[in-house]
């Protein structure tokens, strides 16, 4: 259910960019549960992204470590060892 706030970002959406109400309302909820997810399942998930395409642990947690540091809802800073233990547990 949208909150008031949605509500105004969702008019603004449909005024800005031509689409209909529920289209909007459907990428502000989608925006917002992208930045909901969780730092845990956000680091697994981008671990596996970045594995997949062949890069290495060291290349992979520098660059979630400063992905986290961008995200709208600051992640809190986490060593290598701990963007680790979050993937190996």
């Amino acid at each position: 259910m949208p909150t008031s706030s949605d509500s105004d970002l969702v008019a603004r959406i449909v005024a800005s960019t031509g689409l209909s109400p529920a289209e909007a309302a459907r990428v502000v909820e989608d925006v917002v549960a992208f930045h909901a997810e969780p730092v845990e399942e956000y680091v697994r998930r981008r671990h596996a992204q970045l594995k997949t395409y062949g890069r290495k642990n060291p290349e992979i947690f520098a660059r979630i470590a400063e992905e986290l540091a961008d995200r709208v809802v600051a992640a809190p800073a986490l060593s290598e060892r701990q963007l680790r233990r979050i993937v190996y547990g």
